[in-house]
């Protein structure tokens, strides 16, 4: 595993407390939460590296992370409690909070073919699957805005979400979203999902 990608940076300050109220939120134990959180980051950063990647895909990404996600923390860093209990609590946060509402952007509207390809990787049903995509997707954001938003470099920023695709050889993460990646263009993407759920 790339110990400096995005994805396991996120993932390292996810372990402990993250993922046990992931875990308490969709009634699975922690290994269960571990692991489909260790599935479902990658799918999330490797869908945004797509869209990153696209004409103004970056600069777009961009624009909604300093509108939404850089909260009023004043460079106050990443608060995953702060996101994590937001999101969990059900908080009226608008648009940081609103998993379904990035979902939908990340994912181009096929938000329930992602979590339904999530699920056949992970055991879950697709009603958990979505909901942890949900859960996670608020907080990648967040995560990203702490990031980049506050540079405004579009250019760093696709850069880093490019990078968020390591060789099948990596293990770990980097199997798991090669597992997702059935174009070998080494991102997971749209074509991904319909090319996998086509396969079925």
């Amino acid at each position: 595993m790339n110990t400096n990608s995005l994805t396991a940076s996120l993932l390292s300050q996810l372990q402990g407390t993250g993922v046990q109220q992931v875990s308490q939120q969709l009634g699975l134990d922690q290994n269960q939460a571990t692991q489909a959180v260790s599935a479902a980051l990658p799918l999330l950063m490797g869908a945004l590296g797509s869209n990153a990647s696209q004409p103004q895909g970056a600069q777009s990404l961009l624009n909604a992370l300093q509108k939404d996600h850089l909260g009023g923390g004043g460079g106050g860093g990443f608060d995953l409690g702060g996101i994590l209990g937001a999101v969990l609590g059900g908080g009226g946060g608008g648009a940081a909070t609103n998993g379904a509402g990035i979902l939908g952007h990340v994912f181009g509207g096929q938000s329930d073919q992602a979590a339904q390809v999530l699920g056949n990787k992970t055991g879950l049903d697709s009603g958990r699957a979505s909901q942890l995509l949900a859960i996670l997707a608020p907080i990648v954001m967040s995560f990203l805005a702490q990031r980049f938003a506050q540079q405004g470099n579009a250019n760093e920023l696709g850069q880093a979400l490019g990078a968020e695709a390591p060789p099948a050889a990596a293990g770990g993460i980097g199997s798991l979203l090669n597992a997702f990646d059935q174009d070998g263009d080494r991102q997971f993407g749209l074509s991904d999902v319909m090319s996998i759920l086509t396969k079925r």
